[in-house]
């Protein structure tokens, strides 16, 4: 076996491994005797075949991949043990030919994070502030969300709740065609399409209407974006919401505790602080984060990133099944849309690591386990599948992880507020 490093950047290595021609056939001769046991060849009895025989049965292609499955990863393991490399990760192995055999490894290394002096950041929250027009807008909203729909007779305006049949077509292909369907007339709402809600406006009651609407180009249903659609529509009934009256009434009707309309305004101005100084706390340490990593170097192999942008589609891919969402983007063009926040995303999760390391946090196996069983009910509702993230040793390690940087958050606000404690620690 011949082994070239080619070269280093990026945190990873690439080598270059030429197997020797002997090596190959000693595995091939290897994986003959494991398939001709398995084989069922007409004419034959399980392991009487030739290798001759079981390569026109499977290919030649066949014997060769089952092969590469034992070859490939002792081959690896060998070169990186041969060139002193300590990987990190697994790595991306690409074929390049196969007579004779030679491959290339791409492998991951450890990242590197060196962290500038942030024991000298100085960083305050923004102070949180609760206006009078905050409060109103939250007892308005309360007023619509306890208000009733009521029949009127007039031509449709926003924010009225309409029935209409819709009927429509693209290229003379159905479109939408609904009857009876409920609609809110809301200001530049983009559904069905951007423009439908402006349409409506001046409708009367019984009265139909036929436009049309460019659909966008980033429009949800690839097949039809950037489409003309041809609309029908027939309004039948206009209701408007009549809001309930401020008054102690009122403050009831929310919060039977509550008895006059006062204590609704004080509660309501005291949830709108606990939300804006949550708030204000989430942004500081984002903030504060963001700096640190500003000031420290960080080098860290693609693979990394990967990983995350992984995660990110998959968590986009939940929430389109949940909201029904959907994307004309391909897969390509949404892994590199996501590249520089998964970048972001790993360079503060490492940069995180690292301070818990210099700081000495340490995690108990009870703060694991006491975080595990606050998280096991969002996982699953099934018990054995339950029991087993809790015995699961992968599970455990996330959890430890999550809790040394949360610790390290804490520690880093701590330091930014010049805590006098934290410093005579470190020293």
């Amino acid at each position: 076996m011949k082994v070239t490093k080619e070269k280093e950047e990026n945190r990873q290595v690439f080598l270059r491994v030429e197997m020797e021609p002997a090596e190959v056939e000693e595995h091939l001769e290897e994986s003959y005797r494991q398939l001709v046991d398995r084989a069922n060849i007409p004419g034959f009895r399980k392991g009487k075949a030739s290798r001759e025989v079981l390569e026109r049965h499977i290919g030649k292609e066949g014997l060769l991949e089952e092969a590469l499955n034992h070859l490939l990863p002792q081959a690896y393991e060998e070169a990186i043990k041969e060139q002193g490399i300590e990987a990190f990760a697994r790595p991306s192995i690409e074929i390049e030919q196969t007579d004779p055999l030679v491959f290339k490894a791409t492998v991951p290394l450890e990242p590197v994070i060196k962290l500038g002096d942030y024991h000298q950041i100085r960083l305050t929250p923004n102070p949180v502030e609760v206006t009078e027009d905050n409060i109103k807008a939250v007892m308005e909203q309360l007023r619509r969300q306890h208000g009733t729909w009521e029949p009127v007779e007039r031509e449709v305006g926003f924010d009225d709740l309409v029935t209409l049949d819709i009927e429509s077509n693209i290229e003379e292909k159905p479109f939408i065609n609904q009857q009876g369907v409920q609609y809110q007339v809301l200001r530049d709402y983009p559904v069905p399409a951007p423009g439908f809600a402006e349409q409506l406006v001046g409708v009367k009651g019984g009265e139909e209407k036929e436009f049309k609407l460019k659909l966008p180009e980033d429009y949800p249903r690839a097949e039809v974006a950037g489409k003309e659609a041809n609309f029908k529509v027939k309004v039948s009934e206009i209701k408007q919401l009549k809001l309930p009256p401020l008054n102690d009434e009122f403050a009831a009707l929310i919060d039977p505790g509550l008895k006059t309309l006062d204590s609704l305004r004080e509660k309501v101005m005291e949830n709108l602080r606990l939300r804006a100084e949550e708030k204000s706390r989430e942004e500081f340490e984002e903030r504060l984060v963001d700096t640190v990593a500003e000031q420290s170097q960080v080098e860290f192999p693609p693979l990394l990133a990967d990983m995350e942008i992984a995660r990110l589609l998959e968590q986009q891919a939940r929430w389109m099944q949940a909201t029904g969402g959907q994307t004309n983007k391909s897969g390509e063009e949404l892994r590199e849309e996501m590249r520089p926040l998964a970048a972001k995303r790993v360079t503060r999760s490492l940069v995180l690591e690292k301070v818990a390391e210099e700081e000495k946090i340490k995690v108990s196996d009870d703060e694991i386990h006491a975080e595990m069983e606050k998280l096991a009910p969002n996982i699953t509702d099934n018990k054995d599948e339950l029991q087993k993230f809790l015995d699961s040793p992968q599970a455990h390690s996330s959890v430890e992880q999550l809790l040394a940087r949360r610790k390290a958050i804490e520690r880093l606000v701590k330091i930014a507020g010049g805590s006098k404690k934290v410093r005579k620690n470190k020293e």
